[in-house]
């Protein structure tokens, strides 16, 4: 049976995307490129992918035909995955009117519709024919969904182009690599959440960057710098780092959106090419093995100035411009609720310790790995940039860079004047401190204003549900702590 007549179409809503003018002049143009670039490509299946509330990537493998329509039409999508926190526990009461959010669309959870960013395609080389494509969120009247980050992120590089800046950052991450010890899953280790797998490490560790730690594990870095410079990301160094199988991945900087969706496609793909050899790639910040030593997420960013691609940070006379170092003030007044979206769980705040390469409180520094904001350069320095050190790889990256650049740009407009910086040991500052815990940083969220004005009122309830409710669960549980210290004692 012919497949070509559009009237039948079942595929998100017929002409979905002109009707409410959802492709940029270049997406457009992309699109128009699309089914014969897939067609070259021999591509029979597309994966489209969302980025949920967590940094996540959802969505659905779609055949190449239906594929081709949805550069139309979008793809119907289910909402409801909006309503599960990183359990995949529903923490609203989904049938009340506004879906609990307020918000009349969610009311019933109607489906929405995922519209494909044509300009990320990429051929995926671990999948035979298949290719990735991210998408953006729309309820079925054409408005965004206000929950969606990549939208979130999008609006703040938009106002950096107000100004006439472009975002410009480079990835470092840390992660964890371990051998599965089986791929076969029981019956009984099924859940929300479930069990962890059990793993073995696959290096001895405790050698930072050592050549000899590295190579012990060179056959499965071969086989994720061959995928992940196959998917276009610009894959910089690999690196040895303190724990046994921690590694370090750096790339080359981006700008706007793209460098959120690199961070996206990174973690998934080396989830994926892990897996599917036999290994496990954790991205969580420290995993509760011995000697498994906390993973950060570094964030390099500057801006760029529009009119001639030259970088804003850079100053003939001091290590940081003028609109460098009001950039930075802002993100030291913001810090506080931003750490809701630097670092999102509950294991995080694990991190922010003393002498311990992560920062414990609000500062910054030249060239100094204890401060939470290091400047990298040196004055007349084309390639000067700050640092900030504060991230967790399990950042949601639109949202960690989104309120970098609000809080950056804040800062801007307002000529803000940073903090003197520190000069000594930034453990000894008499400056804020970080949050101690996620509960900590929500009520720093909960109370502040700024991010309600740059993401919006919706947004922020939202993520502040998302969060207490993986609060609540943690709280509600006996730890393994609490049963060492109190069982046999009391």
């Amino acid at each position: 049976m012919a497949r070509s007549n559009p009237e039948i179409e079942s595929v998100g809503k017929i002409g979905f995307i002109k009707e409410y003018g959802l492709h940029t002049d270049d997406q457009q143009e992309a699109a128009k490129d699309l089914p014969a670039r897939m067609e070259a490509d021999g591509i029979k299946i597309v994966r489209f992918l969302w980025a949920d509330q967590h940094g996540i990537a959802r969505g659905k493998f779609i055949t190449v035909h239906d594929a081709v329509a949805t550069l139309r039409n979008g793809m119907d999508f289910q909402g409801a995955t909006l309503v599960m926190d990183t359990g995949n526990h529903v923490f609203t009461p989904l049938f009340v009117e506004g879906g609990g959010f307020g918000v009349p669309e969610f009311t019933g959870f109607p489906d929405v519709v995922l519209v494909p960013d044509p300009t990320t395609y990429r051929k995926i080389p671990w999948s035979p024919d298949t290719a990735w494509i991210v998408s953006d969120m729309y309820f079925s009247n054409g408005k965004p969904v206000p929950f969606s980050s990549r939208q979130i992120m999008r609006r703040q590089v938009e106002a950096a182009a107000e100004l006439g800046y472009e975002y410009a950052a480079g990835l470092e991450v840390e992660f964890y690599i371990t051998r599965r010890a089986n791929t076969n899953i029981g019956v009984n280790e099924t859940g929300w959440p479930p069990a962890p797998p059990e793993v073995s490490v696959v290096a001895q560790g405790y050698q930072y960057l050592s050549e000899g730690r590295l190579a012990e594990i060179d056959p499965i870095l071969q086989l994720l710098r061959e995928n992940l410079e196959g998917i276009g990301l610009p894959l910089r160094s690999m690196e040895d780092e303190w724990g046994p199988g921690q590694t370090e991945f750096t790339f080359d900087p981006l700008t706007g959106v793209e460098a959120a969706d690199a961070m996206l496609l990174f973690r998934t793909a080396a989830k994926q090419v892990c897996y599917h050899n036999g290994y496990h790639a954790s991205f969580m910040c420290r995993p509760a093995f011995p000697n498994f030593f906390s993973s950060g997420w570094h964030l390099h960013e500057s801006l760029v100035n529009a009119k001639d691609g030259t970088n804003a940070f850079t100053d003939p006379s001091q290590a940081l411009s003028e609109p460098g170092r009001q950039f930075v003030a802002g993100i030291l007044e913001h810090a506080l609720p931003m750490t809701v979206f630097t670092t999102p769980t509950i294991t995080g705040y694990k991190r922010f310790k003393p002498y311990s390469f992560a920062p414990d409180r609000v500062n910054w520094a030249v060239e100094n790995r204890g401060a939470m904001v290091r400047v990298q350069g040196a004055p007349g320095d084309k390639s000067a940039h700050i640092e900030n050190r504060m991230g967790e790889p399990a950042a949601n990256p639109y949202l960690y860079m989104a309120a970098n650049i609000a809080a950056g740009l804040d800062g801007i407009r307002n000529a803000t004047t940073p903090p003197a910086i520190i000069e000594e040991n930034p453990y000894e500052s008499e400056s804020p401190m970080l949050p101690t815990s996620l509960w900590e940083a929500v009520e720093h969220l909960e109370k502040d204003s700024f991010f309600r004005t740059e993401f919006g009122d919706p947004f922020i309830d939202f993520i502040l549900m998302v969060k207490k409710s993986e609060i609540g669960r943690f709280l509600s549980e006996v730890t393994d702590w609490e049963m060492r210290e109190y069982f046999e004692f009391y």
